[in-house]
């Protein structure tokens, strides 16, 4: 795909302003829908859109589902326009720069319990016949979702190897029989989807009527302790005790000097040396299929493992005994195509990129990223500084939500004096302040197609508020912006800097002259 020349913000739904210790779908992200709007924004990038687990730092590259939506997500606000929300007074959490992931869930599943019970028992005939629609148009994946879910409940663990074994392996008649057991557990995560993917889908509306498009996130790997391993563990590598052989991660990079160990399950790409393993490729047209309904764009994680990817054997402590294995390459793709058409896809191609990935990602005509916080190493041909950028459609960022924030990566320890004063040559200035609104110029003012901002960095915010730490597992994912910071003053001055670099959308650009024309 190919972008017109534009701009967008980079913001977790998580991190929005919500009332009950998390953002949410609710009134808090329509406010900065219309604030992208007034900015001159085109696009919206949030990470990935899963359910989390505490189990795993509430991150939402370690979900327990590929294809369900956070929970978490769901506005009470909206939920209390329906006649059959129980009728309650909603107090607002303290204000603070980070969420409460478990008091925000302690405090609504109640509240969607009560409000399943009350759907089903007052809810009018149309809306539970889009209920029943929903559940059949989603079964392939909603099924097993909502007993994994039920049934995760249920023994107070996501790790269903630890289940009983009929369970683990999936016995039909154990199966069904849980299913019975559990049928109002069932239910519920069944309604608690149905919910998500409305609210979801009257977002997304809104966000088109102002001209915006949302960009979301696929983590290329699935965690093992997921509905979507248990359910598919023939295409995983997997041992005959459904243990993984290997796992995912990559060599020692930028960000660790012992590589980074995800632990995922690796997915068995080939039934022989060459032929691809069609219920691996089934699985993921499924998969992209559902995240093309929800986003306009789609960001592809770890891109490079599409080329070959880096296996761990399941023992090792860190990344480093890994070996480079063969990925799907182009045949995969084509594949997609035949079965989708042409896909809205952004490669994430940072890490250790070889001539064969890169031949990868532009036989496909795919986007890829470009990061200004890796570009000052002290050479001119460093690939990630403006000026080597000869093809434009690729994606510029002042920095993802793997980075310090900007002005905590230019002030910081990260960035030596040499640095700095190499940093403040090439951009041609002499003054250290506002540093972030240099970053955001140096981003708008190259040829890039697509320019995101992340969130922080528009507000000129420190390291203390960056999103996450590669190689920790503590303190991540939980910024939250606190209510009035992104405000119209500050969306005004980001979108002079939108119309002075040419990246307002032409729609905008031709009501803006309208507007300033004489009558």
């Amino acid at each position: 795909m190919k972008f017109e020349r534009s701009c967008g913000v980079l913001l977790h739904i998580t991190s929005l302003p919500g009332r009950f210790g998390t953002g949410t779908l609710g009134p808090e992200a329509y406010r900065f829908a219309e604030l992208l709007h007034a900015g001159g924004q085109s696009f919206w990038q949030v990470l990935p859109i899963g359910p989390v687990m505490t189990a795993f730092g509430s991150s939402p590259y370690s979900s327990p589902s590929t294809f369900a939506g956070n929970p978490l997500f769901i506005s009470l606000e909206k939920l209390c326009e329906r006649c059959w929300f129980p009728q309650i007074n909603l107090p607002s959490f303290p204000d603070s720069d980070f969420c409460d992931f478990a008091a925000a869930e302690n405090f609504k599943l109640p509240l969607l319990h009560k409000a399943c019970e009350s759907f089903f028992l007052k809810a009018s005939p149309a809306e539970l016949d889009g209920f029943a629609s929903f559940c059949a148009e989603s079964s392939s994946w909603l099924d097993d979702y909502a007993l994994f879910a039920a049934l995760a409940d249920h023994f107070g663990t996501n790790s269903w190897l630890s289940w009983d074994k009929d369970l683990a392996h999936r016995n039909p008649q154990a199966l069904q029989a849980w299913k019975d057991r559990l049928k109002d557990s069932v239910r519920f995560h069944s309604f608690l989807q149905y919910l998500f993917l409305g609210q979801w889908l009257e977002l997304k509306a809104y966000c088109a009527g102002l001209g915006i498009k949302i960009i979301g996130d696929i983590p290329i790997y699935v965690n093992f302790d997921s509905a979507d391993t248990w359910a598919h563990p023939d295409i995983f590598q997997l041992n005959e005790s459904f243990e993984p052989e290997a796992v995912a991660g990559v060599p020692p990079d930028y960000f660790s000097t012992t590589g980074q160990l995800w632990g995922n399950p690796l997915y068995r790409w080939f039934d022989s040396d060459t032929k691809l393993f069609e219920p691996t490729v089934a699985w993921w047209t499924c998969r992209l299929r559902h995240l093309c309904r929800l986003f306009d764009v789609t960001r592809i994680d770890h891109f490079r493992a599409f080329e070959s990817y880096w296996a761990v054997p399941a023992h090792e402590k860190t990344a480093v005994r890994g070996v480079w294995k063969k990925g799907p390459g182009a045949p995969f793709f084509k594949h997609l195509k035949a079965e989708l058409g042409d896909l809205p896809l952004i490669a994430e191609d940072l890490g250790i990129i070889t001539p064969a990935v890169t031949r990868l990602r532009k036989s496909l005509k795919m986007p890829g990223m470009k990061i200004l916080q890796f570009a000052f190493d002290g050479s001119a041909t460093n690939p990630y500084l403006p000026h080597n950028y000869t093809d434009p459609n690729c994606v510029v960022y002042t920095g993802t939500h793997d980075n310090n924030t900007t002005n905590g990566w230019f002030y910081g320890p990260e960035t030596g004096e040499a640095m700095r004063q190499q940093i403040l040559e090439y951009m041609g200035i002499n003054t250290r302040q506002d540093f972030h609104l240099h970053a955001i110029r140096l981003a708008y003012g190259s040829v890039a197609d697509l320019a995101i901002i992340p969130a922080q960095d528009i507000l000129g915010f420190g390291e203390k508020l960056r999103m996450n730490t590669p190689g920790t597992t503590q303190g991540n994912w939980s910024w939250k912006l606190l209510p009035g910071r992104c405000n119209d003053e500050v969306m005004k001055q980001l979108r002079h800097l939108a119309e002075l670099y040419g990246r307002l959308a032409r729609t905008m650009d031709t009501a803006a002259s309208q507007e300033a024309r004489p009558s």
